[in-house]
């Protein structure tokens, strides 16, 4: 995966609570020490990708799209890490921000 991607450019992320309190869904690998958003080129990859990410029971999870600049900011921000995943939940490309 070679494609530059631009500010301007729409991601895909999963929410957690998207109608009260939404929050973009982190993820955290405890072997690596890493902290990270999964993050997604196309809608149907976030779908498919639901079953793989870890959640909790009971919250209320949905794909939406979002300016890259925008995930950046809020990556930046939070101290995460930004990977970019397929819809099996396989990293493509780790994006440090």
């Amino acid at each position: 995966m070679n494609e530059t991607i631009q500010n301007e450019d729409w991601m895909w992320v999963v929410i957690q609570d998207p109608e009260a309190d939404a929050q973009i869904v982190g993820q955290r690998d405890d072997e690596k020490d890493l902290s990270f958003i999964p993050t997604f080129l196309r809608k149907e990859e976030a779908f498919q990708c639901l079953n793989f990410l870890v959640r909790q029971p009971g919250r209320k999870y949905e794909p939406q799209a979002i300016i890259y600049e925008d995930l950046v900011r809020y990556a930046s921000e939070n101290n995460l890490l930004i990977f970019l995943l397929n819809g099996e939940g396989r990293v493509l490309r780790n994006i440090r921000v």
